[in-house]
């Protein structure tokens, strides 16, 4: 497979829908997708819910091998183990960083019962110039079956999100406008 150099992945609110939900754009099929239950934020804070707005590079993700069939792609994909987890705490030094579990600050915890992290994708939002307190943990990832917002980041069905997969790499950028 040759490699995605700008391919992009577009996001914005559907139009007279609710704040959270949207419409992903990618190789000319659109695609409902959720967003935060505060909609699309141009000012994202730590724990409002919202989405941050602007363009994301895809770094690479996290599956739930017996849960998944994942496709070949070219993004670099690890599989998710029980001391999995990514630090949400603003505080601390590892903040908006994979971390290993059990961890003793606020975390999320990638290795989780419902579905949701059964594919997820980490976006540079906040990574790489990290400033304390503007959000964390802003991935792409699978919806929940009864279709509730995220917490600020972008959720796919699985079935469209199996269509995307195979074109996937660190070349793809995810651009959410308000």
């Amino acid at each position: 497979m040759t490699r995605n150099r700008s391919l992009e992945i577009k996001v914005n609110r559907r139009p007279n829908g609710c704040p959270y939900e949207g419409l992903l754009h990618f190789r000319d099929r659109t695609y409902p997708c959720l967003l935060g239950k505060g909609g699309i934020t141009t000012n994202k804070k730590e724990g409002d819910g919202a989405t941050p707005a602007g363009k994301f590079r895809l770094l690479f993700g996290y599956f739930r091998q017996e849960r998944i069939n994942m496709p070949a792609n070219q993004l670099s994909f690890h599989e998710i183990r029980p001391d999995d987890g990514w630090c949400d705490s603003p505080s601390n030094p590892n903040y908006n960083s994979p971390v290993k579990l059990p961890f003793s600050a606020s975390h999320e915890i990638m290795m989780r019962d419902d579905r949701l992290y059964n594919v997820c994708i980490v976006m540079d939002y906040n990574i790489s110039e990290k400033r304390k307190g503007k959000g964390s943990a802003i991935f792409f990832h699978i919806t929940s079956p009864a279709g509730k917002p995220t917490e600020g980041c972008v959720a796919l069905n699985p079935e469209h999100m199996q269509k995307i997969l195979p074109f996937l790499s660190s070349d793809v950028t995810m651009t959410i406008k308000p």
